[in-house]
């Protein structure tokens, strides 16, 4: 049974929030698809500081800190080092934004809640007038696929086996499932 959305609330991070942050990287669900726990919180605390235009976030589930997800701008992250890393970024509009998600504790898998947390935050975008919306998991990390699929989030298909490691998945709207 889907998660019912109204069970979903965000909250921006703030220096509090690093060392749960730091519990949750050094978790095994979440070392296989990020970076170095340190660099990512090195990060996070660069948004959070203002020197980066990324918006980090906690999502909660009936106000329990249940997962991260992050909100960057494309036209940010256009500077030639990132672009010849992932150079499908020079391909999409200047206007597209992009989701990073994870949950925060393994128990918290295969529940729902990514689906649910996502098609929250994907529909707040769309009021905050985001009209193309981006995530881009590692094409092995099926649960992450499956999850964005169920979201509304489809293959990019010019992009397909042009994207590293990278599978570049679009927000189609009104394609999400279940979500009440």
């Amino acid at each position: 049974m889907p998660i019912d959305s109204a069970r979903i609330g965000f909250r921006p991070v703030t220096a509090a929030d690093l060392p749960l942050l730091a519990e949750w990287m050094e978790a095994p669900h979440w070392r296989k698809w990020w970076g170095d726990p340190q660099i990512e919180l090195g990060r996070i605390r660069e948004m959070i500081e203002g020197r980066d235009t990324t918006e980090p976030y906690l999502f909660t589930l009936d106000g329990r800190d249940t997962g991260y997800i992050q909100l960057w701008y494309l036209a940010d992250n256009r500077a030639p080092e990132i672009v010849a890393d992932s150079p499908w970024l020079a391909e999409l509009p200047e206007e597209t934004v992009g989701l990073d998600l994870s949950i925060g504790e393994a128990g918290d898998l295969s529940r729902g809640l990514g689906t649910a947390a996502l098609t929250n935050f994907v529909a707040g975008l769309r009021r905050r007038g985001f009209e193309r919306i981006i995530i881009d998991p590692d094409p092995a990390n099926g649960r992450a696929c499956r999850a964005y699929e169920k979201a509304g989030f489809r293959p990019v298909e010019r992009l397909l086996g042009r994207s590293g490691d990278a599978l570049v998945m679009e927000h189609v709207a009104g394609t999400e499932e279940g979500c009440a």
